[in-house]
């Protein structure tokens, strides 16, 4: 049921979305620097401040700018939700590798020192899964909120 305003003795029907050239401007600009700039806190987490939670925030925060700007249903449709799914479970999956991978090689979990490459690029990886799982999650429930409930298809 949509919400109805009564102007002056006409009812209409308010609009859930309004377009407005100004904002999707500026998310089609914003939106590739904003992303870079989530992949790039990701990255340098390990020696300066930000990481994989920081930055899984800021790129899933395109993903939410782009909901505002185009409209919640296209930018759901477009970024499908397999993709969002594989997102989270690939960093589950590549967490879950680099932190056991160190058992066969006579380690602990997530003893990184006993990898043949520098500690370093494993905590890296570490990020990078990391900011995987929380840009996968916070983009799928933005588009699970977003429905208010309602499972695909159903009508309010």
């Amino acid at each position: 049921m949509r919400d109805r305003e009564n102007t002056g003795g006409e009812e209409r029907e308010k609009k859930p979305y309004a377009e407005s050239p100004i904002i999707m401007t500026s998310v089609r600009v914003v939106s590739p620097f904003v992303l870079t700039y989530g992949i790039f806190v990701t990255l340098h987490g390990a020696n300066s401040p930000g990481g994989g939670f920081q930055g899984g925030v800021i790129m899933a925060s395109v993903f939410v700018m782009l909901g505002f700007a185009f409209g919640i249903r296209p930018t759901s449709d477009w970024a499908d939700y397999r993709a969002v799914l594989g997102l989270a479970t690939g960093g589950v999956v590549l967490f879950a590798a680099v932190g056991l991978v160190a058992l066969p090689l006579g380690g602990d979990v997530l003893q990184l020192d006993v990898l043949p490459i520098a500690v370093k690029w494993g905590v890296e990886l570490l990020e990078v899964a990391i900011g995987m799982i929380v840009a996968g999650v916070v983009t799928g429930l933005f588009f699970v909120l977003s429905r208010g409930g309602r499972k695909e298809g159903e009508e309010a």
